[in-house]
Formats: C-alpha cells, structure tokens, sequence
C-alpha cells in the first residue's frame, strides 16, 4: 500500500499537456538536489524497492527464456557463420564459469529440431513472462503516483500484453546495442572479416541510437502505464533518460566488478551467470521506477504539492485541548 502523495493532473492554463521545457523551467526554480531527494521519498514510500524487487525477478525470468530462445535460433541457422556471430555474442553477455567455447560448439553441431524447439519455447516463456513483468510496471508507477488500485485485471494485463508485442524490439534491440553491441561487433570481425574502420563506426553508431531507442520506448511506456493522464512524452522523457542512465551504470559498474574482481566466478560457479543477471535486473528495475518518481514529483511540484509521502500518523505529537477539539469538529463534519 503506497504511501505516498497522489499527484495531481496538471496542465498548461490552456489546457496543452506538459512538456520538457515546463519540467526544465520547473528543474531551474525548484533545484536539483531538492527534486533528487524529493523523488527518492516518493520512490521509498510508493513502495519502489518492493515493486523494484518483483519488476526485477519476472525480467530475469524473460531474460533466461529469451536467451534460449536466441541460442534455439542459433543452432537452428544453417549457415555456421551468422550462427557463431550469435553464440560468441550470447556467450560474452553471460559471465559463468563455464567453456567459453561450449556454446559455439553447440550451435556449429546442434541438430536443428532441438534448435527449433528451443526458439519456439523460449520465445512463448519470453512473451508471458515479459506480459507480468509489464503488468508489474502499471502497479509500480501507480504506487508512486500515489494511485493506490490499478486497473481490472483484463485491462490491466492485456494492456501489458499490448506493450510487450509493441516495444519488445525498441527495447531488446536498444539493450542489445548498449549492452552486447560490443560483443557482437568482434564477434563480426572474427567471422565476417570486419574492417577496423566499420568496428569502429558500428561502436560509435550504437550508443546514440540504443539510447534513443531506449529512452522513446521507456518513455511510451511511462505514458501508457498509470492509470491517470499523463504530461506530453517529452516530459516523460526525463524520467526515462535516469531510467536509462542508471541501467547503463549498473552494468557498467558490474561489468567492472566482474572483470577487476576476479573472484566472481570463483564465488558462485555455474551460477555466477544468473547472479549477474539478479543483481542488474535489480538496480535497472529501481532506475525504472526512480525515474518515474522523477517525473511524478515534477508534475507534483507543477500542481504546487511539494510533499511527496502522507504525514506519518505514527509520529509522537502533543495534544492540546485545541487540537483536541479541532479534531472533534472534524470528524463531526465528515459524518455530516
């Protein structure tokens, strides 16, 4: 149960939606720092790490399936070459203690039934696992909205299926691009016999558009979620770019432990890979809904509510006789 402050729907006097230039002006007068601490209020009391914590398993649970899924497609390739470039690069995204050349080999002497049976299974598990992870969205960015139901569960979850068939190429190929990107490329020159001007043009090109890809695709979903009218996209788009931004951070600074550590593996042996994928699913899933916090404190300020959570009626207070009997008239009030 959220509680945090219920935002207002706010717009411009004329009646147009918000938009950057509203959340820029907004930024400029209120401060940086106090919308950073503010959002993170929002964020605790609208129960973000709770709804950080499941977003973040339901996406692993996608993310295995959907790496079956690609090795399937993989081993069901004809052609060796296309098939290799698709398992150095699945290979270089999971770290684990395993043969690095396991999987290349699979793919080279798989039979295509088993790679057939694979794709279609991992694909199907993907999708209904990716439709829950969506759902769990809604209910996440109407806690910290301050929206205490979400919608009836066939609006609910068909609307999740609609998102995950509409963005589920924006958002695995930009992931694919800032994550794998680098991967993929020397998986090019090693098969295909890239230069190492077109690497270096590829690992140029990848940021930009990844980032775009992630930033629109996050921000339709921000959109489209809450059960409330949202501000215009590019209002959104804030919130989306820290969604993106702590992402890249996360994996960044894992990749970093993985590699500068050098007990990772060690450590968790064959599950070093799922390990992995627990601890960026995580930090991704509170980048998601940080920044939706971001943008509904924004708006909150727009409508002049600073206050991101509900008073805590747990706090000792003193009780005079004049509050006393404020409080009686209240409530006389209320009933009448």
């Amino acid at each position: 149960m959220t509680t945090a402050r219920l935002v207002p729907v706010t717009t411009e006097m004329d009646g147009e939606e918000l938009d950057a230039e509203d959340a820029w002006h907004l930024a400029r007068r209120h401060g940086l720092k106090k919308i950073v601490v503010e959002s993170f209020v929002r964020f605790r009391y609208g129960d973000g790490f709770t709804n950080s914590r499941a977003l973040a398993l339901q996406a692993a649970l996608a993310v295995v399936p959907f790496l079956l899924a690609v090795t399937g497609l993989a081993a069901d390739i004809d052609e060796d070459q296309p098939a290799v470039v698709v398992a150095l690069t699945v290979d270089a995204v999971t770290p684990g203690g395993g043969d690095e050349d396991a999987l290349v080999r699979a793919v080279t002497q798989g039979s295509e039934v088993p790679g057939e049976l694979a794709l279609v299974l991992g694909l199907v598990l993907a999708l209904i696992t990716m439709t829950t992870a969506m759902a769990q969205v809604e209910r996440g960015a109407n806690r910290i909205y301050g929206i205490r139901r979400d919608r009836p569960a066939v609006a609910k979850y068909g609307r999740a299926a609609v998102f995950t068939a509409v963005l589920a190429v924006p958002v695995g190929l930009g992931f694919m691009l800032l994550v794998a990107g680098g991967a993929f490329a020397d998986a090019m020159v090693q098969e295909y016999g890239w230069s190492e001007t077109t690497e270096d043009l590829f690992d140029v090109a990848r940021w930009p558009v990844g980032l775009v890809l992630l930033v629109v695709a996050i921000a339709v979903l921000l959109n489209h979620a809450p059960r409330r009218r949202q501000p215009a996209l590019s209002w959104l788009a804030l919130g989306a770019g820290v969604a993106v931004l702590v992402s890249m951070v996360a994996a960044a600074g894992l990749a970093l432990y993985v590699e500068v550590g050098g007990s990772f593996d060690d450590t968790y042996g064959p599950l070093a890979g799922i390990i992995a994928l627990l601890l960026w699913s995580l930090l991704s899933s509170m980048g998601l809904f940080y920044g939706v916090a971001v943008c509904a404190q924004l708006e909150a300020l727009r409508a002049g509510d600073e206050e991101p959570a509900l008073d805590d009626p747990g706090r000792p207070h003193h009780t005079s006789v004049a509050t006393t009997e404020d409080a009686e008239d209240a409530r006389e009030a209320e009933a009448r």
